[in-house]
């Protein structure tokens, strides 16, 4: 009788064992199809504009079809966005792929073979879909020699008068049906800001500014005489420390050399020597920032750092796009664009008012 019981006891703890199993097993390959679904989606986006700050610009219409699509989004942009220095750690962007056609010393993709030879560089990514922000026919060939299944993209031939971001907000809308009213995020690794506050002794009883004193043209960088008026106006009330955003030019190192070889120059530190990506984790340790139009005034506002944006010759909305951007704008004028050429109107007042409304 003894020896019965225990065997009808082991069928029945079998028997329930099944139904666990079935749900181990059930669960084990959702897993596994979530991971595929993730990764399977293969998508391209095209940003064809040059420099840093378009691509920033745009950052929010790629975020929103990551959303949709459940997947990180690869983009195809020129080598002068230097997005690979700023966007390796953001996770809606999957690879970034160089458009080498910068019509001076890399210019493969261009011309009329250029077509053939950019379209092979992205057949082997076996992309799904690709969404190109421009009008430009070439991409549509390159993306249809591609064999890319779905393609959308700007109305064809109408490049004129696009403006930067409503052309996106109503391409997306049109064809997705998406709503984007989002500020640029460029994402850091929250170990490398704790590195940077450690390599650069970053004391958070003190206020921490990123000044942004480069710029692109000459017509966009603010003089020294005004950075230095700012630097004693806020060092006066507060106890700070300055991080000094430049580039090699030699116009960027004379307003650079100015404020290094001045009273304030113990408060100051240099930026000029290291790399972007070794910029941003320290970017992300300062309390606000002050930027001429410049790489950095886009990049700090994208990493959510108040940022006083000085434009002198620039269509506004380079310098107000994002909730986190506070424009000034050169004395006597309503708004700004190209060839106002205020960069000796820009007041210090003006600056120093701004900084006070963000730290109140």
């Amino acid at each position: 009788w003894t020896l019965r019981l225990k065997s009808e006891l082991k069928i029945d703890i079998e028997a329930a064992k099944i139904p666990l199993i079935f749900v181990i097993i059930k669960i084990y390959i959702k897993s596994i199809i979530s991971k595929v679904y993730k990764y399977y989606m293969k998508i391209l986006a095209v940003q064809s504009r040059m420099g840093i700050g378009d691509t920033v610009i745009f950052l929010p219409f790629i975020k929103a079809l990551s959303k949709k699509f459940n997947s990180p989004i690869s983009i195809l942009v020129k080598e002068n966005s230097k997005a690979n220095q700023y966007l390796h750690q953001t996770k809606y962007i999957d690879k970034i792929l160089t458009l080498e056609r910068d019509n001076k010393t890399n210019n493969r993709h261009g011309g009329f073979f250029g077509i053939f030879k950019l379209a092979n560089d992205l057949k082997k990514y076996k992309f799904d879909k690709i969404f190109i922000f421009n009008s430009s026919l070439r991409f549509n060939l390159v993306a249809k020699i591609s064999s890319i299944p779905q393609i959308y993209q700007y109305p064809l031939f109408a490049k004129n008068k696009q403006h930067i971001i409503e052309a996106p907000k109503k391409f997306l809308k049109k064809n997705l049906d998406l709503d984007i009213n989002e500020d640029p995020e460029v994402q850091i690794d929250s170990d490398l800001i704790s590195k940077a506050a450690q390599k650069f002794q970053i004391d958070k009883n003190t206020t921490n500014i990123l000044l942004g004193i480069g710029g692109s043209g000459p017509t966009k960088r603010i003089p020294g005489k005004t950075f230095l008026s700012v630097i004693d106006k806020i060092s006066n009330m507060k106890n700070c420390r300055f991080f000094l955003a430049t580039g090699k030019a030699n116009e960027e190192q004379e307003v650079l050399n100015e404020i290094l070889q001045s009273k304030f120059k113990n408060f100051c530190t240099r930026l000029d020597n290291l790399t972007i990506k070794e910029i941003l984790p320290l970017i992300k340790n300062c309390n606000v920032s002050i930027c001429n139009d410049s790489s950095f005034s886009h990049l700090s506002s994208a990493l959510g750092i108040k940022t006083i944006t000085l434009m002198a010759d620039t269509p506004l909305i380079y310098g107000n796009y994002s909730s986190k951007m506070f424009p000034v704008i050169p004395d006597g004028e309503n708004t700004v664009t190209h060839n106002t050429l205020g960069k000796d109107k820009i007041d210090p007042q003006k600056i120093f008012k701004r900084f006070l409304e963000i730290i109140a």
